[in-house]
């Protein structure tokens, strides 16, 4: 999986914002003016910081080498996903899809009310448990 295909499946997601407030380097992707996505270098390899349900977040470190506890955030909540290893691009794309949820999921009542009538639950919601 490469920076562009990561970064434009980062921007297709509904009312996605790309901002870059720690310089050119660094991809900050928001929905509604909370991050959900992180790109960047990380010693010295491409990675992303997403936000993950604190259970799942120790699963897939355990599952994945490439998964570690997030690099400059809540490491109960965030997840650093080295994109260049091991990694299959469904299971990437699935933790996008989950830290995306996670964030639409925690938004002010209507600011998530408006977003669910424009885009739809599912559209929102692909990728967490129970939804």
């Amino acid at each position: 999986m490469d920076k562009k295909y990561v970064i434009n499946y980062l921007r297709a997601k509904p009312e996605s914002v790309e901002d870059f407030p720690f310089g050119s380097d660094v991809h900050v992707f928001k929905v509604k003016d909370k991050m959900f996505g992180l790109v960047s270098v990380y010693k010295g390899r491409l990675c992303i910081n997403l936000k993950s349900d604190p259970q799942d977040a120790i699963e897939l470190r355990d599952l994945f080498e490439d998964v570690i506890p997030g690099y400059h955030m809540n490491k109960q909540h965030w997840n650093t996903v080295f994109i260049d290893g091991e990694i299959p691009s469904g299971e990437v794309e699935r933790q996008i899809d989950c830290s995306y949820a996670l964030v639409v999921k925690g938004l002010v009542k209507v600011k998530k009310a408006a977003l669910e009538l424009e885009y739809g639950q599912q559209a929102l919601y692909k990728g967490l448990r129970g939804d």
